[in-house]
């Protein structure tokens, strides 16, 4: 029985928050520099630099099964290639509903967009992280698979706390060597330059 969707590790009862403040008054980090990753994910490499094979590749990565994606036959073979990679929406469309595995097994995948915008995007970054789950960011108009976070735990003087992420780390399929691993620093890169995050997921049925 295939079950991709992975049993929470902890209860998060903090809120996160990307681009907040060290200024704040009030503010403190009383667990500094924690660092989460998503474990044993497959070190696939691109066949070529096209968006395509990058898409597929991070796909593979994600779903890290390859009767769903992207191996030949696959649940998702044809659909991730007829998706276009440089449109997250188009991506999450394409993969989204009810497939069918090679032996007949219906599996339902679901493709959740998180707005770059939206305040609940760092929660949910850091909900899917913990998850040991990892995504797709689009950054820069390329395709990274995100897989881990470094934030400080904080707290404030009214009592309430919540999580400050400083650095995304991200693998960059097309590479293999040192290149491969890159981060995105809140500090000095720019964020509006993040097209968006697209967290996907596949349930048996």
């Amino acid at each position: 029985m295939i079950k991709l969707r992975f049993c929470s590790l902890a209860l998060l009862f903090l809120i996160t928050c990307l681009g907040y403040s060290q200024n704040t008054p009030g503010w403190y980090a009383f667990h500094p520099n924690q660092e989460i990753q998503v474990h044993n994910l497959p070190p696939l490499m691109a066949k070529s630099d096209d968006p395509s094979d990058v898409l597929r590749t991070s796909l593979d990565i994600l779903f890290h099964n390859r009767e769903i994606c992207c191996g030949k036959d696959s649940a998702l073979e044809d659909r991730a290639l007829a998706a276009d990679p440089s449109s997250l929406k188009d991506i999450a469309a394409k993969l989204q509903g009810k497939h069918l595995l090679s032996d007949g097994r219906p599996i339902m995948v679901t493709a959740d967009i998180l707005a770059t915008s939206s305040g609940d995007a760092s929660y949910q970054i850091v909900s899917a992280l913990v998850n040991q789950h990892a995504m797709l960011m689009a950054w820069g108009s390329h395709l990274y698979v995100l897989y881990g976070a470094i934030f400080d735990q904080t707290a404030y003087s009214d009592g309430t706390s919540m999580n400050v992420i400083h650095k995304l780390l991200l693998l960059d399929t097309r590479f293999s060597n040192s290149r491969r691993e890159v981060v995105f620093n809140r500090n000095t890169d720019d964020w509006s330059k993040v097209q968006g995050l697209l967290l996907v997921d596949a349930e048996q049925q």
